[in-house]
């Protein structure tokens, strides 16, 4: 190889590295599965992970999954425990495929049958939007993975559902973490009323200071106030 080639190899081989580094140092993964949220002592599906994959030693009867989740979503009106269960719910999901299409339905069928109780059916649009998004985050990780939400738009579930519960600050900070790559001035909105709602709820305080991934990533507050439409990295 002559000194021109290598030179070209070269110069290729740092502008891919620093598009890697650029992408990482952005988001190291998608913010809906790969980070945990706190629930305090809420009740959520098992995990006895600190990572967002599987560890292999989960005794999870995935058998469960739709009944125990839909049993959560339905008992606790916290949306931090909807947001965490649904997470669960769709890592547990790769154990069983087929169950993230059946969960799906099932949460398609609940927001259909809530739409006369306006906080119900928040509540209902919001969870479908949110395992909607998480389902496409997760494909962004398992590309043979197969997303029975396509075709949805969870980001709009998700805004309808902010519309009819009216004031809920956790919703937002969903929206606002949803919203990553939205114009600047939806995401910034979704933030702000975040932010300024945490001040009255020491939970999503607290989660609002929890680093991203650890103590040397962000606060999720920082990650989602900074400008959006940065790419977040399918790894």
């Amino acid at each position: 190889m002559n000194l021109y080639h290598y030179s070209i190899q070269y110069f290729v081989t740092a502008i891919l590295l620093a598009l890697l580094f650029t992408a990482n140092s952005a988001l190291a993964g998608p913010p809906l599965l790969c980070h945990a949220f706190d629930i305090g002592n809420a009740k959520s599906l098992p995990w006895i992970s600190h990572d967002w994959n599987l560890t292999g030693k989960e005794t999870y009867d995935v058998h469960n999954l739709i009944a125990d989740t839909i049993a959560i979503l339905d008992t606790d009106p916290t949306v931090l425990v909807h947001m965490e269960t649904l997470r669960r719910a769709t890592l547990y999901s790769q154990m069983d495929p087929r169950s993230a299409k059946h969960l799906l339905i099932k949460l398609m069928a609940r927001s259909d049958s809530a739409a006369q109780d306006s906080a119900a059916s928040a509540l209902a649009l919001f969870d479908l939007g949110y395992f909607a998004k998480s389902l496409e985050q997760f494909e962004w990780v398992h590309k043979d993975a197969s997303n029975p939400a396509q075709g949805l738009n969870g980001y709009a579930l998700v805004n309808k559902a902010i519309q009819l519960r009216g004031d809920d600050p956790q919703m937002e900070f969903a929206a606002a973490i949803i919203a990553l790559n939205v114009p600047a001035s939806e995401h910034q909105e979704h933030a702000q009323k975040a932010i300024a709602g945490s001040k009255n709820d020491s939970l999503l305080a607290r989660n609002l200071s929890a680093h991203f991934r650890d103590a040397q990533s962000e606060t999720m507050a920082e990650m989602i106030s900074r400008t959006p439409n940065v790419k977040v990295a399918h790894q």
